[in-house]
């Protein structure tokens, strides 16, 4: 499960970058580049029992299912404004312009984990020269991985609607992974109050015929100001 949550969270980022251009896309990299070669020290020290008690910690993966959500939660506040500022003919706002900049912290923790996973592959070898190896390929292929699904889907809104079903993915398959299969509250057995359930429904349908009418009714509202204004 960790592997598809791993290859999702990979894809969206490399969607996120496709909004950027090559030079803002080329410094993440490095940065990214210049983490793996930071925390290599730490990746060395690990070993396969330590990530099996990590995994298996119920605080760690409650703490990783907050920033699964945080980090899904950001992605779709820039999906819905990234959506608006192309409909919209205001100038772009401080927070549309750092949800567009923000590259993501899920990325950092995955690279951290496929550079453990690398060492673990190649017992014997040299370390420091693995982790600048490992370190080169990111610089490489983030920025090269972003040009190529910008050139595979050259329409704005079709990548968006793509990153926006990623993000959701992430949000659903992180979810799940975290699960430790304790359960904080038991479910409590009763009737199914048909009342209840019934009040909702009607509701729900209120509310929903509400919106319609109020929708059409605005829309014809402003369909006679400028048909009355083209009169004039």
């Amino acid at each position: 499960m960790e592997y598809i949550l791993i290859f999702f969270i990979l894809t969206a980022c490399f969607l996120k970058l496709s909004f950027r251009n090559m030079q803002q896309s080329v410094i993440f990299a490095l940065l990214c580049a210049v983490f793996v070669v930071w925390s290599s020290r730490w990746a060395v020290a690990q070993s396969k029992t330590q990530l099996s008690e990590l995994l298996d910690n119920p605080t760690a993966m409650q703490n990783a299912a907050v920033l699964i959500t945080a980090e899904s939660a950001i992605c779709f506040a820039f999906c819905f404004r990234e959506l608006r500022a192309r409909f919209s003919a205001k100038k772009r706002s401080l927070t549309e312009t750092l949800l567009r900049l923000y590259p993501g912290l899920l990325l950092f923790p995955v690279l951290f984990y496929l550079h453990t996973q690398l060492i673990f592959a190649m017992p014997g070898s040299n370390f420091t020269l693995l982790s600048h190896a490992f370190a080169g390929v990111v610089a490489l292929a983030l920025p090269l991985l972003s040009f190529l699904v910008k050139r595979l889907w050259r329409e704005r809104e079709a990548r968006l609607e793509i990153y926006f079903i990623v993000c959701l993915f992430v949000c659903i398959v992180g979810l799940i992974a975290t699960v430790n299969g304790n359960t904080t509250y038991s479910a409590v057995k009763t009737q199914v109050n048909i009342k209840a359930l019934l009040l909702s429904v009607g509701l729900c349908i209120l509310l929903f015929l509400l919106g319609v009418l109020t929708s059409r009714y605005k829309w014809t509202f402003k369909n006679r100001i400028n048909k009355n204004g083209t009169d004039i």
